[in-house]
């Protein structure tokens, strides 16, 4: 008697892969698994009412429905913790393959000893991996050391434990970090922190600090207080925290979306921005426009001034006695109204 096999799948839209039967026509769910690690069953979709069905399992062994298995393509049945774990993996696992495409870049070594040779520099760092290059540089004139230079490793993990570190180099504290040199002026630097959202209040710092873990060091994590449903975790690496931005994991059982977290420095021109235009709000709510509005105020109130005292002077034919007889308020008012222009003058140069 031939074998017979059965077409069975991870998801429908998939390619499927034929397991064999037994000698009586059933399915081990062993030999499933064998393929399919964590399966707990089948299903198929019923060609009459498009309905998914499953299939019967009787002590590990699968029934074929009506007694043939038939050309269907059975699907996968998973446990639904065993289905998060394996979703929180291949996540990691997404992300991971995402880091994979990161090369190595000149890592500037700052603090240098002036005694400092290349060969010593070479040596050094040949004790974390492979050295491509390493460069000390000089002053062209007379060849003293400039307190610095390079190195590059053939291995982008040994480049992230390198920068993780400070360094003794001949009896002297050293950095090793990616130059500032290679972005591009436009371009803000990068953090090494993320914006971790829709967090539970059951998550605690040591619980994301594990999870990340996987990814890379990390330096730190904060969760606000009172809860604010986020959180941010800080890597000793900044390329760590840019390849997981934009991902959605699964902690603990919830879906939480990753973004970049913005530097501060990135933050202080909008910081000062929204102190401008809240000033600007609080001395004049009644031009919420922003900038343009107030400069159209400006325009206005200085005609204003204008008019005011070319009828006090007599200067105008709109004077009349009643103008006069109140030349105490109007007085007044212009005060108010100069010491305001003054204001939105210098507010509109801040």
């Amino acid at each position: 008697m031939s074998e017979l096999y059965i077409r069975v799948a991870e998801d429908e839209s998939e390619e499927p892969m034929e397991i064999p039967s037994e000698d009586d026509g059933t399915v081990l769910l062993s030999s499933v698994a064998a393929q399919f690690p964590g399966a707990c069953g089948l299903r198929y979709r019923n060609p009459e009412s498009q309905c998914m069905r499953g299939v019967r399992l009787v002590e590990g062994v699968l029934h074929a429905p009506e007694n043939d298995w038939g050309s269907l393509v059975y699907v996968v049945n998973y446990p639904k913790d065993n289905k998060r774990k394996m979703e929180e993996i291949d996540a990691a696992s997404a992300v991971k393959v995402k880091r994979g495409f990161q090369k190595t870049s000149d890592l500037i070594v700052l603090g240098l000893p002036w005694k400092t040779s290349e060969q010593d520099l070479k040596d050094y760092f040949s004790t974390f991996g492979e050295v491509i290059m390493v460069q000390v540089k000089r002053d062209a004139k007379n060849g003293n050391s400039k307190g610095f230079g390079f190195v590059r490793f053939t291995d982008y993990e040994t480049q992230t434990k390198v920068i993780a570190q400070r360094h003794m180099i001949d009896g002297r504290w050293c950095d090793c970090k990616l130059p500032n040199s290679r972005m591009c002026p436009d371009e803000p630097m990068r953090s090494r922190k993320i914006f971790v959202g829709r967090c539970t209040e059951d998550m605690t710092p040591d619980d994301l600090r594990q999870y990340f873990m996987q990814y890379g060091e990390v330096t730190d994590v904060f969760i606000p207080k009172p809860f604010r449903a986020f959180a941010f975790v800080t890597f000793a690496d900044d390329q760590v925290a840019q390849a997981l931005c934009g991902e959605d994991l699964i902690i603990k059982g919830v879906s939480v979306h990753i973004s970049n977290a913005e530097p501060k420095h990135n933050n202080s021109r909008l910081m000062m921005e929204r102190a401008r235009f809240g000033a600007v709000h609080q001395l004049f709510p009644n031009f919420p426009g922003g900038s343009a509005s107030l400069a159209a105020m400006f325009d206005r109130s200085r005609a204003q001034l204008h008019s005011a005292y070319t009828v006090l002077d007599g200067t105008s034919d709109t004077g009349s006695p009643g103008l006069r007889l109140s030349l105490e308020s109007v007085v007044e008012k212009m005060k108010i109204l100069q010491t305001n222009i003054g204001i939105a003058a210098r507010l509109l140069k801040f």
